[in-house]
Protein backbone atom coordinates (compact mmCIF):
# COMPACT_ATOMS: atom_id res chain seq x y z
CA UNK A 1 0.00 0.00 0.00
CA UNK A 2 1.70 3.07 -0.73
CA UNK A 3 2.04 6.58 1.17
CA UNK A 4 2.69 10.12 0.42
CA UNK A 5 6.98 10.55 0.03
CA UNK A 6 8.22 13.46 2.30
CA UNK A 7 11.34 14.78 0.42
CA UNK A 8 12.79 15.82 3.94
CA UNK A 9 15.66 18.02 1.96
CA UNK A 10 12.76 20.39 0.48
CA UNK A 11 11.33 20.08 3.83
CA UNK A 12 14.36 22.09 5.12
CA UNK A 13 15.27 23.85 2.27
CA UNK A 14 18.54 22.30 1.78
CA UNK A 15 20.57 20.45 -1.10
CA UNK A 16 21.07 16.66 -1.14
CA UNK A 17 24.91 17.85 -0.54
CA UNK A 18 24.61 20.03 2.35
CA UNK A 19 26.36 19.39 5.14
CA UNK A 20 25.48 18.13 8.62
CA UNK A 21 26.22 22.20 10.23
CA UNK A 22 24.03 23.63 7.24
CA UNK A 23 21.06 21.05 8.06
CA UNK A 24 21.44 22.11 11.41
CA UNK A 25 21.29 25.57 10.90
CA UNK A 26 18.69 25.14 8.47
CA UNK A 27 16.29 23.49 11.02
CA UNK A 28 17.27 25.64 13.82
CA UNK A 29 16.48 28.66 11.72
CA UNK A 30 12.83 26.95 10.48
CA UNK A 31 12.04 25.61 14.18
CA UNK A 32 12.28 29.40 15.57
CA UNK A 33 10.05 30.48 13.32
CA UNK A 34 7.68 27.19 13.44
CA UNK A 35 7.74 26.54 17.04
CA UNK A 36 4.34 26.38 18.64
CA UNK A 37 5.41 28.91 21.59
CA UNK A 38 6.15 31.33 19.50
CA UNK A 39 3.85 31.32 16.02
CA UNK A 40 0.79 33.27 15.81
CA UNK A 41 -1.33 30.60 14.23
CA UNK A 42 -0.47 28.03 16.31
CA UNK A 43 -2.54 25.18 14.87
CA UNK A 44 -0.82 25.05 11.68
CA UNK A 45 2.34 25.76 13.29
CA UNK A 46 2.50 22.03 15.01
CA UNK A 47 1.87 20.43 12.35
CA UNK A 48 4.58 22.47 10.44
CA UNK A 49 7.23 21.72 13.33
CA UNK A 50 6.17 17.89 13.27
CA UNK A 51 7.52 17.87 9.81
CA UNK A 52 10.69 19.89 10.52
CA UNK A 53 11.32 17.96 13.18
CA UNK A 54 10.71 14.76 11.50
CA UNK A 55 12.97 16.04 8.43
CA UNK A 56 15.57 16.58 10.91
CA UNK A 57 15.62 13.54 12.67
CA UNK A 58 16.54 11.79 9.32
CA UNK A 59 18.82 13.56 8.08
CA UNK A 60 20.80 14.30 11.12
CA UNK A 61 21.37 11.02 11.77
CA UNK A 62 23.85 9.49 9.48
CA UNK A 63 22.25 5.67 9.22
CA UNK A 64 19.25 6.94 8.75
CA UNK A 65 20.02 9.54 6.16
CA UNK A 66 22.42 6.97 3.95
CA UNK A 67 18.93 4.55 4.13
CA UNK A 68 16.77 7.67 2.90
CA UNK A 69 19.33 8.31 0.27
CA UNK A 70 19.23 5.23 -1.17
CA UNK A 71 15.71 5.80 -2.15
CA UNK A 72 17.38 7.54 -4.85
CA UNK A 73 16.89 11.63 -6.35
CA UNK A 74 14.24 11.18 -8.28
CA UNK A 75 11.48 11.13 -5.67
CA UNK A 76 9.33 14.33 -5.23
CA UNK A 77 7.41 15.39 -2.35
CA UNK A 78 3.87 14.10 -2.38
CA UNK A 79 4.37 11.45 -4.86
CA UNK A 80 3.45 7.95 -3.95
CA UNK A 81 5.26 6.27 -2.77
CA UNK A 82 5.56 2.02 -1.81
CA UNK A 83 8.26 1.22 0.62
CA UNK A 84 10.46 -1.88 -0.04
CA UNK A 85 10.31 -5.02 1.17
CA UNK A 86 11.69 -5.68 4.71
CA UNK A 87 10.48 -2.17 5.27
CA UNK A 88 9.62 -1.23 8.97
CA UNK A 89 6.30 -2.39 8.61
CA UNK A 90 6.69 -4.91 5.36
CA UNK A 91 4.61 -2.70 3.32
CA UNK A 92 1.73 -1.32 5.46
CA UNK A 93 2.14 2.45 6.11
CA UNK A 94 2.16 2.99 9.49
CA UNK A 95 1.28 -0.43 11.03
CA UNK A 96 2.52 -3.80 11.72
CA UNK A 97 2.13 -7.00 9.34
CA UNK A 98 1.81 -10.05 11.43
CA UNK A 99 0.47 -13.49 10.06
CA UNK A 100 -2.23 -14.55 10.77
CA UNK A 101 -3.92 -17.85 12.33
CA UNK A 102 -5.16 -19.13 9.28
CA UNK A 103 -2.29 -17.60 6.98
CA UNK A 104 -3.26 -14.46 6.93
CA UNK A 105 -2.38 -10.88 7.67
CA UNK A 106 -3.17 -8.79 10.57
CA UNK A 107 -2.49 -5.34 9.65
CA UNK A 108 -1.90 -2.78 12.43
CA UNK A 109 -1.99 1.31 12.06
CA UNK A 110 -1.08 3.60 14.44
CA UNK A 111 -2.02 7.15 14.50
CA UNK A 112 -0.84 9.86 17.38
CA UNK A 113 2.88 9.00 17.51
CA UNK A 114 4.21 12.29 15.78
CA UNK A 115 5.69 10.43 12.83
CA UNK A 116 4.00 10.77 9.37
CA UNK A 117 3.34 6.94 7.99
CA UNK A 118 6.29 7.58 5.48
CA UNK A 119 8.42 8.12 8.24
CA UNK A 120 6.92 4.73 10.26
CA UNK A 121 7.05 3.08 6.34
CA UNK A 122 10.93 3.59 6.55
CA UNK A 123 12.22 3.50 10.07
CA UNK A 124 9.05 2.57 12.51
CA UNK A 125 9.11 -0.52 14.88
CA UNK A 126 8.18 -4.09 14.41
CA UNK A 127 7.32 -7.18 15.87
CA UNK A 128 9.05 -7.79 18.69
CA UNK A 129 7.94 -11.43 19.46
CA UNK A 130 6.66 -14.14 16.69
CA UNK A 131 3.67 -13.18 15.12
CA UNK A 132 0.70 -14.83 16.25
CA UNK A 133 0.53 -18.30 14.00
CA UNK A 134 3.30 -17.32 11.56
CA UNK A 135 5.35 -20.30 12.74
CA UNK A 136 2.82 -22.73 11.12
CA UNK A 137 3.01 -21.79 7.85
CA UNK A 138 -1.14 -20.69 7.58
CA UNK A 139 -2.12 -24.84 8.03
CA UNK A 140 -5.59 -24.75 9.41
CA UNK A 141 -6.27 -26.07 12.60
CA UNK A 142 -1.78 -25.75 13.51
CA UNK A 143 -2.02 -23.31 15.79
CA UNK A 144 -5.04 -24.91 17.83
CA UNK A 145 -3.19 -27.48 18.32
CA UNK A 146 -0.56 -26.18 20.39
CA UNK A 147 -3.55 -24.67 22.72
CA UNK A 148 -3.88 -20.74 23.30
CA UNK A 149 -0.96 -18.19 22.82
CA UNK A 150 -0.09 -14.84 23.26
CA UNK A 151 0.04 -12.60 20.33
CA UNK A 152 3.02 -10.79 19.05
CA UNK A 153 4.74 -7.48 21.21
CA UNK A 154 4.77 -4.96 19.17
CA UNK A 155 7.20 -1.38 18.70
CA UNK A 156 6.12 1.65 17.78
CA UNK A 157 8.09 5.24 17.63
CA UNK A 158 6.56 8.19 20.56
CA UNK A 159 7.84 12.39 19.24
CA UNK A 160 7.82 13.66 22.74
CA UNK A 161 8.23 16.99 23.38
CA UNK A 162 10.83 18.25 26.16
CA UNK A 163 7.54 20.53 27.38
CA UNK A 164 5.88 17.07 28.03
CA UNK A 165 8.86 15.93 29.96
CA UNK A 166 8.60 18.52 32.07
CA UNK A 167 5.28 16.86 33.84
CA UNK A 168 3.16 13.99 33.39
CA UNK A 169 1.46 13.53 30.69
CA UNK A 170 -0.91 12.33 28.45
CA UNK A 171 -1.34 11.24 24.69
CA UNK A 172 -4.53 9.91 22.35
CA UNK A 173 -3.34 7.29 20.44
CA UNK A 174 -5.58 5.74 17.85
CA UNK A 175 -5.12 1.97 16.55
CA UNK A 176 -6.67 0.25 13.48
CA UNK A 177 -6.70 -3.42 12.71
CA UNK A 178 -7.22 -4.97 9.21
CA UNK A 179 -11.08 -5.18 9.59
CA UNK A 180 -10.83 -1.55 9.70
CA UNK A 181 -12.68 -0.84 13.17
CA UNK A 182 -10.65 1.85 15.11
CA UNK A 183 -9.91 1.90 19.15
CA UNK A 184 -8.69 5.26 20.97
CA UNK A 185 -6.05 4.64 23.45
CA UNK A 186 -4.67 6.85 26.32
CA UNK A 187 -1.41 6.87 27.11
CA UNK A 188 0.42 8.16 30.13
CA UNK A 189 4.02 9.59 29.79
CA UNK A 190 6.01 10.02 32.52
CA UNK A 191 7.58 12.90 34.14
CA UNK A 192 10.98 12.87 32.89
CA UNK A 193 10.78 10.08 30.32
CA UNK A 194 14.53 9.76 28.30
CA UNK A 195 15.23 9.54 24.56
CA UNK A 196 15.29 5.60 23.93
CA UNK A 197 13.42 4.58 26.95
CA UNK A 198 10.21 2.36 26.27
CA UNK A 199 6.49 2.95 27.37
CA UNK A 200 4.40 -1.13 28.31
CA UNK A 201 1.06 -0.80 26.63
CA UNK A 202 -0.33 -3.73 28.56
CA UNK A 203 -3.14 -5.39 25.39
CA UNK A 204 -2.07 -3.52 22.59
CA UNK A 205 0.19 -5.75 20.41
CA UNK A 206 -1.01 -8.32 17.95
CA UNK A 207 -4.30 -10.60 19.11
CA UNK A 208 -3.77 -14.16 20.47
CA UNK A 209 -4.11 -17.14 18.56
CA UNK A 210 -6.73 -19.80 20.12
CA UNK A 211 -8.22 -17.77 22.98
CA UNK A 212 -4.56 -16.74 23.94
CA UNK A 213 -4.08 -12.42 25.57
CA UNK A 214 -3.27 -10.07 23.31
CA UNK A 215 0.34 -9.02 22.44
CA UNK A 216 1.67 -5.34 24.27
CA UNK A 217 2.78 -2.05 22.83
CA UNK A 218 6.46 -0.84 23.28
CA UNK A 219 6.31 2.91 22.07
CA UNK A 220 10.20 4.01 22.17
CA UNK A 221 10.60 7.54 22.76
CA UNK A 222 12.52 9.89 20.74
CA UNK A 223 12.56 13.65 21.98
CA UNK A 224 11.44 16.40 19.88
CA UNK A 225 14.25 18.52 18.61
CA UNK A 226 14.13 21.55 19.77
CA UNK A 227 15.30 25.30 18.25
CA UNK A 228 16.85 26.21 21.80
CA UNK A 229 17.87 23.24 23.78
CA UNK A 230 20.14 19.96 23.51
CA UNK A 231 19.47 17.63 25.80
CA UNK A 232 22.19 15.47 28.06
CA UNK A 233 20.28 13.49 30.40
CA UNK A 234 18.87 15.86 32.56
CA UNK A 235 20.68 18.65 31.40
CA UNK A 236 19.95 20.90 28.96
CA UNK A 237 23.45 22.88 26.76
CA UNK A 238 21.52 26.43 25.12
CA UNK A 239 23.66 27.92 22.37
CA UNK A 240 23.74 32.00 23.80
CA UNK A 241 24.63 33.75 21.02
CA UNK A 242 26.16 37.13 22.36
CA UNK A 243 27.33 40.63 20.34
CA UNK A 244 30.78 41.16 20.25
CA UNK A 245 30.39 44.28 22.79
CA UNK A 246 28.33 42.56 24.84
CA UNK A 247 31.07 39.99 25.48
CA UNK A 248 34.01 42.64 25.49
CA UNK A 249 31.88 44.79 27.80
CA UNK A 250 29.83 42.48 29.81
CA UNK A 251 26.07 42.24 29.88
CA UNK A 252 22.68 41.04 32.16
CA UNK A 253 20.67 39.15 29.08
CA UNK A 254 17.56 37.04 29.42
CA UNK A 255 16.94 33.11 28.56
CA UNK A 256 13.38 31.51 28.03
CA UNK A 257 13.76 28.48 29.85
CA UNK A 258 11.45 25.34 30.25
CA UNK A 259 10.90 26.52 33.60
CA UNK A 260 9.97 30.20 32.50
CA UNK A 261 12.67 33.39 31.91
CA UNK A 262 16.09 33.60 33.84
CA UNK A 263 18.40 36.30 33.95
CA UNK A 264 22.24 35.38 33.57
CA UNK A 265 25.07 38.21 34.00
CA UNK A 266 27.94 37.93 31.31
CA UNK A 267 31.39 39.28 32.75
CA UNK A 268 33.14 41.84 30.76
CA UNK A 269 35.83 39.79 28.48
CA UNK A 270 33.55 36.37 27.75
CA UNK A 271 35.01 34.31 25.17
CA UNK A 272 33.34 32.02 23.34
CA UNK A 273 32.51 28.47 24.39
CA UNK A 274 32.65 29.90 27.92
CA UNK A 275 29.30 27.64 29.66
CA UNK A 276 27.28 29.35 32.42
CA UNK A 277 25.37 27.03 34.55
CA UNK A 278 21.54 27.91 36.00
CA UNK A 279 20.88 25.25 38.23
CA UNK A 280 17.90 23.55 38.30
CA UNK A 281 16.54 25.29 34.59
CA UNK A 282 16.89 21.37 33.07
CA UNK A 283 15.14 18.13 32.91
CA UNK A 284 13.25 16.21 35.51
CA UNK A 285 16.15 14.07 37.19
CA UNK A 286 14.14 11.23 38.21
CA UNK A 287 15.21 12.18 42.02
CA UNK A 288 12.60 14.54 42.96
CA UNK A 289 14.61 17.57 41.25
CA UNK A 290 15.64 19.36 38.02
CA UNK A 291 18.83 19.10 36.29
CA UNK A 292 20.86 22.36 35.12
CA UNK A 293 20.87 24.72 31.83
CA UNK A 294 24.42 25.18 30.34
CA UNK A 295 24.51 28.48 28.13
CA UNK A 296 27.25 28.42 25.91
CA UNK A 297 28.37 31.77 25.11
CA UNK A 298 28.72 32.01 20.99
CA UNK A 299 29.83 35.67 19.84
CA UNK A 300 27.63 36.61 16.62
CA UNK A 301 28.43 38.82 13.96
CA UNK A 302 26.58 40.83 11.57
CA UNK A 303 25.66 39.07 8.15
CA UNK A 304 26.03 42.51 6.78
CA UNK A 305 26.37 46.03 7.72
CA UNK A 306 25.97 49.80 6.99
CA UNK A 307 28.16 52.07 5.77
CA UNK A 308 27.99 54.11 9.21
CA UNK A 309 28.72 50.90 11.09
CA UNK A 310 31.60 49.64 9.12
CA UNK A 311 32.97 52.86 9.83
CA UNK A 312 33.14 52.70 12.89
CA UNK A 313 34.29 48.71 13.03
CA UNK A 314 37.39 50.43 11.11
CA UNK A 315 37.71 53.31 13.28
CA UNK A 316 37.93 50.56 16.31
CA UNK A 317 40.14 47.83 14.32
CA UNK A 318 42.53 50.90 13.56
CA UNK A 319 42.57 51.88 17.18
CA UNK A 320 42.36 49.03 19.28
CA UNK A 321 45.48 47.31 20.74
CA UNK A 322 44.24 43.51 20.97
CA UNK A 323 46.06 41.43 19.12
CA UNK A 324 43.35 38.10 18.35
CA UNK A 325 47.03 35.98 17.21
CA UNK A 326 49.41 35.98 18.95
Amino acid sequence: MAVEFRDYYEVLGVQRSSSQDEIRKAFRKLARKYHPDVAEDKASAEEKFKEINEAYEVLSDPDKRSKYDALGANWKHGAEFRPPPGGGFEGFPGGFDFGGGQGGAYEYHFGGTGFSDFFESLFGGRGRAASAGGGFGGFPGAAQARGPRKGADVEADLLVTLEECMHVSERTLTLQGADGARKTARVKVPKGIREGQSIRCAGLGSPGVGGGAPGDLYLRVRLERHPEFRVSGSDLLHDLDLAPWEAVLGAEVKIKTLHGTAKLKIPPGTSGGTEFRLRGQGLPDGKGGFGNLFAVARIAVPESISDDERKHWEALAANSSFQARG
